[in-house]
């Protein structure tokens, strides 16, 4: 219910948006840059980029707000916007470009990390070692199959969603996953 509600009171402020509501905007962008931003970086691989990508994002919502009918869940539109770009972006191939590996640092020196939670080193290692293993096979994937996991585990949105973002039918989206997921299976059964 409440999750209905806030996607309700996106398109509301996208409908106040296109009538000219800069703070309406300014609610939007904050609510949900930081998941554009990860979903994006899940793609491409490289969080310079994915900034990039997430700000060119917000920048073709502003400028197609005149147009905008919420005809779908705000953030399905969203997710379409932010899936074009970043497969757009692989296949221009400024993933390989621009790709980073999990031992490199961020420009501000520290080290690119996954938090778990854990409490020992050992158990920390061990987490960062699945999640980078995790994470290459997720990135191996297809573009269309890796998009379609990446919208379905980590962003939440359900195979309704997912069709409508990267505008194939449901049974191709259900297709998409189970291929994927299939793949995944085996690539990571050693983790099992």
């Amino acid at each position: 219910m409440e999750v209905a509600a806030t996607l309700e009171r996106d398109a509301q402020l996208m409908l106040r948006v296109r009538d000219g509501d800069e703070t309406s905007f300014a609610i939007l962008l904050e609510r949900h840059r930081s998941p554009v931003v990860h979903f994006v970086y899940r793609m491409v691989g490289n969080q310079a980029v994915a900034e990039e990508l997430a700000q060119e994002v917000f920048f073709r919502v502003y400028k197609s707000r005149a147009s905008y009918e919420p005809t779908a869940k705000f953030t399905t539109w969203l997710y379409r916007i932010a899936s074009h770009l970043a497969l757009n972006a692989i296949r221009d191939g400024k993933k390989r470009k621009y790709q980073q590996s999990l031992d490199q640092e961020r420009p501000d020196g520290t080290e690119i990390q996954v938090p778990d939670g854990e409490t020992s080193v050992e158990q920390r290692m061990v987490a960062q070692v699945r999640a980078a293993e995790v994470r290459q096979a997720i990135e191996a994937l297809p573009d269309k199959q890796r998009a379609a996991v990446l919208m379905h585990k980590y962003q939440g949105l359900g195979y309704a969603q997912i069709s409508a973002t990267l505008e194939v039918s449901e049974s191709a989206t259900k297709s998409l996953l189970f291929r994927a997921y299939e793949t995944l299976r085996v690539r990571l059964a050693h983790l099992a």
